[in-house]
This record gives C-alpha cells, structure tokens and sequence, in this order.
C-alpha cells in the first residue's frame, strides 16, 4: 500500500499498515545511506522548507539530511531571523514560503495543534516536528523502527517510558504509537509528572522505578523539560536523581540482564541517566539518531510519492 495522505501530523492518525508501510520504506531507504555515494535521485525536483520555530539540532539536521540524500531542494527557516519578529502572522509567513512553488513543509512550533493548523490551510504537504506538548511523530517512527532491528515480536514487547512525561510530546507519539504495535507500555515517574489524559490509552502507572525495572525488555528514558514547566512539578532535582535516574546500580539490582536502554535527546547527563549508561552496550541512543534519516527519507518520499511519479510521466 501506499501512504494515502497528504501531510504527516500525528501518530494518532495513522493505521497500523500505514506505519508499517513507513518502516519498510524506511528500510529501503537505509540501503542508501550504506552506499559508498549516499544520495539518490528520489526527490528531484521536490522543494522541502523546514519552519523551525523552536530550536532544535537532532530533528532539523536529520531532516536536512533526508532531504539532501534524496536530492530535493531544502530551504531552512528560523523565526530568529524572519519576518515573524516584524509582526508577519505565522499564515502568513508560510504562505509566502509556499509561493515560492514549495512542496513540503516541515514544522515544529511550540504552540499544539499548529502543524494540523497549517496543513489545513496550505496546498503544501506538511509534516508535524514538533508541536508544544502534544506530538512527535517522526521520532515515535524512528523509534519504533529502532525497536523492530532488535526485537522481533512487539506484542510480547514490555516497555516502561520513564520522566517527565507530562511535558513530552514524545512520549505521547510513542505510547499511540506502542499502543497500535499491541505492545505493553508502563509510565513511571513523580505522580505530578504522570498526566490523567495518559489513562484511556491502557498504560500501567508505576511510581516506584524499583518495581518498574524488573521484567522489562525496554527503559524509554525521558528528558526533564525546564522550559515546557510553567510551575515547579518537582520537589527538587536532586529528590528526582535519587528516585528515577538510571543508574548501573539500579540495573544491575532491578533490571533483566537484556534490557536496552533509549533516550529521545537531549541527554541531561547525571540527570535522568548516568553518563556511562548512556554511552554502554545497553544504549540504543545513537542507533535512534540513524534511524530517524532513514524514517524521515521514507515520509519525504511517501509524501511526495504521486507528484514524483507525475514528474516522470
């Protein structure tokens, strides 16, 4: 089957069949970036703008790498440098970048539900980056990918997303995500940090790490995020290191001796995992990172998929 839509918003959106047809592209895909030239012809003709309103390294250079190893033309748009700061409204501005005969745009904005906002609005082709605190869609793809190369069956597949995940739009994507692989997912962090929309999805909720460890084939770490706080949801750091942050010793006395470890990024190291876990062979993490051109190259494709084949006609 092919990905029918025109933009790629949310997890929450997609089927079980259209995630996999992803995948699979995706796998094509990596077969590129293996090769002594890593680049393709695929997207030729296709212009691609990244509107980035909020910072970011890992998902807009993987996403400028995608587009480059596909050969489409990328523009990158930062609200730092724009008209954003003269008082053009966000409509505006994107329909601007659209006239200039723009295919695709990628787009992270701080404020929830922008992307679907936009994709409403604009003949373009839009993918969600990042909106605020409610999806992720891209890197629950890349991590799901990640998790297939090292598991072969995800409805056996036990996982515990671990923090802050009241703030994280990443955990969100993920669990919709898990949810549809029929895998069996545990929340486990402070009460305040554990949010009551996290209910209708049929996750477990743990709040001691010590009873969540043992069993588990995958420890989904996430990042504290200071900057989505708008209140104090923590005692003190300190308090949270001590009760949640992954430790050598924590593993070694909990955790089965085959648990892999992921982390969306970026890491606070000492934080909500000691430095040496995130760089041991029970890290995933940087196999994430390779996973997410490969994904991303598949949406760019998939996406772009009818208006390519019209190109060649």
């Amino acid at each position: 089957m092919d990905l029918n839509r025109k933009d790629l918003l949310g997890i929450q959106g997609l089927t079980k069949d259209e995630i996999g047809e992803i995948l699979t592209t995706a796998e094509y895909m990596e077969e590129i970036l293996k090769r002594p030239i890593k680049k393709a012809p695929t997207l030729r003709g296709i212009t691609v703008a990244n509107l980035f309103f909020e910072p970011s390294t890992r998902t807009l250079n993987s996403f400028v790498l995608a587009e480059k190893r596909l050969s489409a033309d990328s523009i990158n748009f930062s609200a730092a440098s724009s008209s954003v700061l003269k008082g053009e409204t966000l409509l505006d501005t994107a329909k601007n970048i659209q006239a200039m005969e723009v295919d695709i745009m990628v787009v992270r904005h701080s404020a929830p539900g922008t992307p679907h906002f936009l994709a409403n609005r604009l003949k373009a082709s839009v993918i969600n980056a990042g909106d605020g605190c409610h999806e992720h869609p891209t890197q629950a793809l890349l991590d799901i990918m990640t998790i297939k190369k090292n598991f072969s069956d995800f409805s056996n597949l036990k996982v515990a997303i671990i923090g802050d995940v009241k703030h994280s739009r990443v955990a969100r994507s993920l669990i919709l995500g898990l949810n549809k692989m029929k895998a069996k997912v545990t929340v486990c962090g402070p009460p305040t940090l554990l949010p009551l929309w996290l209910e209708p999805f049929g996750v477990k909720f743990e709040y001691s790490l010590e009873k969540t460890l043992p069993g588990k084939d995958i420890l989904y770490i996430l990042r504290i995020q200071k900057e989505r706080q708008e209140e104090s949801f923590l005692p003190s750091l300190r308090e949270y290191i001590k009760d949640y942050a992954i430790t050598y010793e924590k593993l070694k006395k909990f955790a089965s001796k085959e648990v892999v470890i992921m982390h969306p990024g970026p890491i606070n190291r000492g934080i909500e995992i000691e430095s040496s876990i995130a760089d041991s062979g029970y890290s995933l993490i940087l196999n994430q990172v390779t996973s997410g051109v490969a994904v991303r190259m598949s949406i760019l494709y998939l996406l772009s998929k009818r208006k390519t084949d019209g190109l060649k006609d």
